[in-house]
């Protein structure tokens, strides 16, 4: 019996394991449209084969013909390893490398049963985000990491680990790229060809970069977007509703954002397993499949002002409708569901069942697009019935009016303006813009490599220690993000947010970054805890460039370009990041959006500590110059402030045109 050192440094094993049963236990992922010609269908199997030794082709060639029918992928379910798949302690990895020892943690999290969407598919969330197209290109990733040094780069093209190049011990240790198409050939059906071929595939944001951490990843952006929602329509959101669809995956953080925040959450979902998952968790507190029960239920929760989480098992166009029907008050309203992938499950169509709709979208594709169009016209006008009556509805950045106006929904401005398009705002545009990126604060992450949860509490009294030291000198501007940042933190360990690997989000501008980062480094050099993975979401202030989400409060013209995501990227690689990470796609679809991303070890060295400040100052301050730019008075403000700090730098800033002279003109 091999160990489990052994079964990574074997990579692709020489002598073929036993075909694995499919286990129906498991959340997996719905069947993929018939997309290919039949020439394309062998050059698929060619693609897949050739990981392989020519005297295995003829018994794996049936099995993967198979799959490729019965799934519409080639996945090698043969090879999925039999070891448990979650973040080890990292000195359990096999390898020369520490940072490469690192990477492997990060992806085998990603992979973690309890954090994965499909795990058997490779798929940690989105319907969609992949970490890599099949089994064999994960063997292989890991054994070149096993086998790595510190003056190597692997270099990784959507998800196939191209092989080791020689570099040296400040580069990079691996270069990600994710679903980088010619413009031309970045349409929806083309993502779903060429991944049917194995050549390219869809990252998501920090799926296919190796820095998901579960749900709690999106649980503190989501509890701040409720809490300055709530703000915003000047209400406590005690005893008040919002309602919102959507429990697997990244949306899954909605109901516990909800309780965080201290509102009645309602949370709609079709997928029973995902109902379950989220609950089984303690994600949401409780389940309702009856809309007579659901309006009874939050009827007496917003009597008695609780703070509860419910989903409904069901579709939330129904719940739009019953409640208007009902006369229940919805305070806030919004939608995460997978609308960046509507034609493969990540939207179900109200008045399909589940099941037949999985069907569908594979049999018939093309009826399956006309029920989800005419869902989306009846969902919108459902909303607009609701926020007649005062509700403020936002988009969460999943594309929802993007893909209802292209259904021709109801939810065009009926005075557009540049920028300001749709009847409801993006919750960027409205909340997270101008009150956190703009400002330069985003979804700074960590993760403790020990996987000891008394490292993670260590990590949370030194951010909570660093943030009150910072936020006695803060100006006024940003006296709001820094407490609610203190309380996140606080109330982060009864909160119960760790999915999977010791992990911890919390909104942070470089200075906050950098003076954390530097204490756990010190700490690290100590003794004190272990070493520590640094990262964050693409959807932060500098990674991504997406003109319906994270660049939406962008009026200048620009929010189409993406050169700030990749500069980041370029950037980040020059200045110490361990790893990097650009993507064509992200959470609002394939040909929509740019994102990059990073991972970065902290391991108590000087040389750590000299990466960290490069390269964290530069990864949010090239996103506040561009952002400055566009004339956001915030971020004008901040990088004024951050060129005070920062002798080297000097940003070019807008000259404001005064609006009368068009009035005279």
């Amino acid at each position: 019996m091999m160990t489990f050192k052994e079964q990574i440094q074997q990579g692709i094993p020489t002598v073929l394991p036993p075909k694995k049963e499919y286990d129906v236990t498991i959340n997996h992922a719905p069947k993929r449209k018939e997309i290919l010609t039949e020439e394309e269908k062998k050059l698929a199997l060619q693609n897949a084969l050739r990981y392989f030794d020519k005297k295995h082709h003829a018994e794996l060639l049936p099995e993967f013909t198979e799959e490729l029918e019965k799934y519409g992928r080639i996945y090698m379910y043969r090879f999925r390893p039999d070891y448990k798949m979650y973040a080890r302690d990292i000195n359990e990895y096999p390898g020369k490398s520490l940072q490469a020892r690192s990477i492997m943690l990060m992806i085998q999290n990603n992979l973690d049963y309890a954090v994965a969407q499909h795990p058997h598919e490779l798929i940690t969330y989105g319907g969609n985000g992949a970490v890599f197209q099949n089994w064999a290109q994960y063997l292989l990733t890991m054994q070149y990491l096993s086998e790595m040094n510190d003056e190597q780069t692997l270099v990784m093209y959507s998800g196939h680990p191209m092989g080791l190049f020689p570099s040296n011990k400040n580069a990079p240790r691996v270069v990600v790229t994710n679903g980088m198409m010619i413009p031309n050939y970045s349409q929806p059906d083309d993502w779903e060809k060429f991944n049917a071929l194995g050549v390219t595939q869809y990252g998501q944001m920090t799926a296919g970069s190796y820095m998901y951490i579960g749900p709690q990843g999106i649980v503190h952006g989501t509890t701040i977007t409720v809490l300055n929602g709530f703000r915003k329509i000047g209400k406590s959101p005690k005893g008040n509703i919002f309602v919102t669809a959507g429990l697997g995956g990244m949306s899954g953080a909605q109901p516990k954002a909800g309780n965080i925040s201290g509102c009645i959450t309602v949370c709609a979902e079709v997928n029973e397993k995902a109902v379950h998952t989220r609950h089984s968790q303690g994600w949401v507190d409780e389940v309702v499949s009856d809309l007579d029960a659901l309006v009874a239920r939050v009827s007496k929760a917003k009597e008695a002002k609780e703070v509860v989480s419910i989903a409904y098992h069901g579709n939330v166009v129904e719940v739009w409708e019953k409640f208007d029907e009902a006369g229940i008050h919805i305070d806030l309203g919004s939608d995460q569901t997978s609308l960046h992938n509507p034609w493969a499950g990540g939207y179900y169509p109200v008045g399909v069942s589940f099941e037949e709709a999985n069907e569908m979208m594979a049999e018939n594709p093309e009826l399956f697009k006309t029920k989800v169009q005419e869902s989306l016209r009846r969902h919108a006008a459902a909303v607009n019935k609701h926020t007649a009556k005062g509700t403020y509805f936002f988009d969460y950045g999943n594309a929802f009016l993007l893909e209802a106006s292209r259904a021709g929904a109801d939810v065009m401005a009926e005075n557009p303006t540049i920028g300001r398009e749709f009847k409801y705002p993006s919750y960027v545009q409205d909340i997270m813009g101008p009150m956190c990126f703009d400002y330069g604060f985003g979804p700074f992450r960590w993760v403790c490599t020990s996987g000891d949860p008394k490292d993670l509490e260590k990590t949370d009294q030194i951010a909570c220690e660093v943030l009150q030291e910072i936020m006695e000198n803060s100006p006024e501007e940003i006296q709001q993000q820094m407490a609610d940042n203190i309380q996140w933190i606080k109330g982060a360990q009864e909160n119960k947010l760790v999915v999977g690997s010791q992990a911890r989000i919390l909104y942070a501008d470089a200075e906050g970054r950098i003076k954390i980062a530097k204490a756990f480094n010190k700490a690290i050099k100590k003794g004190k805890i272990g070493p520590v993975v640094l990262g964050r979401d693409h959807h932060d202030v500098s990674g991504t460039d997406s003109p319906y989400r994270e660049t939406s409060n962008i009026y200048d013209g620009s929010r189409f370009t993406a050169d700030m995501a990749i500069h980041n990227v370029i950037g980040d690689s020059f200045r110490g990041a361990t790893w990097v990470s650009i993507h064509n796609g992200g959470g609002v679809g394939w040909g929509e959006v740019m994102n990059g991303g990073f991972g970065m070890l902290l391991d108590g060295s000087k040389g750590a500590s000299k990466r960290l400040k490069s390269m964290l100052f530069w990864d949010v301050n090239n996103g506040i110059a561009r952002r400055s730019w566009a004339r956001n008075s915030e971020a004008v403000f901040a990088i004024k402030r951050a060129m005070q700090v920062e002798k080297n730098l000097k940003v070019t800033l807008p000259n404001i045109v005064d609006d009368a002279l068009f009035d005279n003109a």
